[in-house]
């Protein structure tokens, strides 16, 4: 047990103390995409859809090599299809095509489709 202590003594993204690059603390503009993602997390939580706790299990889940090349960001986008497939709100075929529409519509240079009107 001695031996693998350090495996379990700290989940994949508890970094503190752990040799690293230094710290950029000068602040940066969210990236549009960045803004959204955030946006849909409030959406998601609002909606009783995902709650932070679950995306924190989730961040965690992803292990410590894809927590090392994902971005904050693109950790929780990976984190939400992988909630949401496992409650069978999306399915992997779904958003396959949605991001294939939206590639689609950004390389003809087109825009995002106007929200229609619920009855």
């Amino acid at each position: 047990m001695i031996r693998s202590l350090p495996l379990v003594a700290r989940l994949p993204n508890d970094i503190g103390g752990a040799p690293a690059d230094r710290i950029d603390w000068s602040d940066h503009e969210l990236q549009p995409w960045e803004k959204r993602c955030h946006a849909l997390a409030d959406v998601l939580d609002f909606h009783k859809i995902i709650n932070t706790e679950e995306k924190r299990r989730g961040v965690e889940a992803l292990g410590t090599e894809m927590i090392g090349k994902l971005s904050y960001y693109e950790r929780w986008i990976v984190v939400f299809a992988n909630i949401l497939f496992q409650k069978g709100v999306l399915t992997p075929t779904e958003l396959a095509l949605k991001m294939d529409e939206v590639e689609a519509r950004f390389v003809s240079g087109g825009s995002a489709p106007a929200a229609k009107a619920s009855t």
